[in-house]
């Protein structure tokens, strides 16, 4: 990091710590797209994350927020803002540094019910009130007032184009989507919007010092409560006992399990927009099916 960055740095963390001195950094994983590192200050240790910010304006900003609303719930463990901004084309994050550890014995149980609980907050309508990313690719959450129309014109529709624009889908494929479209009203129960991770996949959950699950890197909305539930089942990596928990708490409508193909259509589309087209004969053989 270059001196102007670490000074700006500096100074926000000291109106929160007193006076901070940046000691070193060392590297960590962070995903796919950014530097991430293990900022050591005089004051404790912090998370940092730094970015282009040309080529992904407000990213850090609009993830900030979305730490924010997932942490005023107080239901699950959320990685504290210190601060965000640019400097010299880059935009950066800095949040509370979380120390690994092992599961606590409940810990999937309380995953479980941590999650239901925190879907019970619920917006006046689906989306949110500004754009964010999933990923390195924009995510329009513009509001609209049914699951199903939030679910086609802000999450499908705007993957199907991009894809069909790089040349990775075709018009057949296109056609088949706009007939699963009649048939959302009736797959989908009616739900209030839920207030949701949004990319809930393994990388993005890790155990605190405490033993508990805290959640990293969200692409936060209001939306279909499935939509978190089937990307924790679209990679692996949460335990049986996760589920047992959250229907426990707060039951999910009968079929729920048949309709997680559906909710991963998304997620699905993300990585063929981001990877290529290795994923598309999964995106086929759901639509084929339904």
């Amino acid at each position: 990091m270059n001196a102007g960055l670490i000074e700006i740095i500096e100074k926000a963390i000291s109106e929160q710590f007193g006076d901070c001195k940046v000691i070193g950094t060392r590297p960590i994983s962070g995903g796919c797209i950014n530097d991430a590192k293990r900022l050591q200050t005089t004051v404790g240790d912090f998370f940092i994350k730094v970015n282009s910010a040309i080529r992904f304006p407000g990213m850090f900003e609009a993830e900030a927020k979305g730490l924010k609303l997932l942490r005023s719930a107080n239901e699950l463990y959320v990685p504290k803002v210190i601060t965000t901004g640019e400097f010299g084309g880059q935009q950066f994050l800095v949040t509370e540094f979380v120390e690994s550890d092992i599961k606590a014995d409940s810990f999937w149980e309380d995953f479980g019910t941590s999650l239901a609980r925190l879907h019970r907050y619920s917006g006046n309508s689906f989306g949110l009130d500004h754009d964010n990313y999933i990923g390195s690719l924009a995510q329009s959450n513009t509001k609209a007032d049914t699951w199903p129309s939030f679910f086609i014109n802000n999450r499908l529709n705007p993957q199907l184009k991009l894809a069909r624009d790089r040349g990775l889908v075709g018009e057949k494929l296109i056609k088949h989507f706009e007939g699963l479209y009649l048939k959302l009203p009736e797959i989908f129960p009616q739900e209030p919007p839920a207030l949701l991770h949004g990319d809930l996949w393994s990388g993005n959950y890790m155990v605190s010092a405490e033993g508990r699950a805290c959640i990293i890197d969200p692409a936060v909305y209001f939306g279909h409560r499935e939509m978190d539930i089937a990307m924790t089942r679209l990679f692996g990596g949460f335990g049986y006992e996760l589920y047992d928990a959250y229907n426990e708490e707060y039951p999910m409508e009968q079929g729920w399990e048949a309709r997680m193909d559906i909710c991963n259509l998304y997620p699905l589309l993300v990585h063929v927009n981001l990877f290529g087209g290795s994923y598309l004969s999964q995106v086929e053989s759901i639509i084929r099916r339904f």
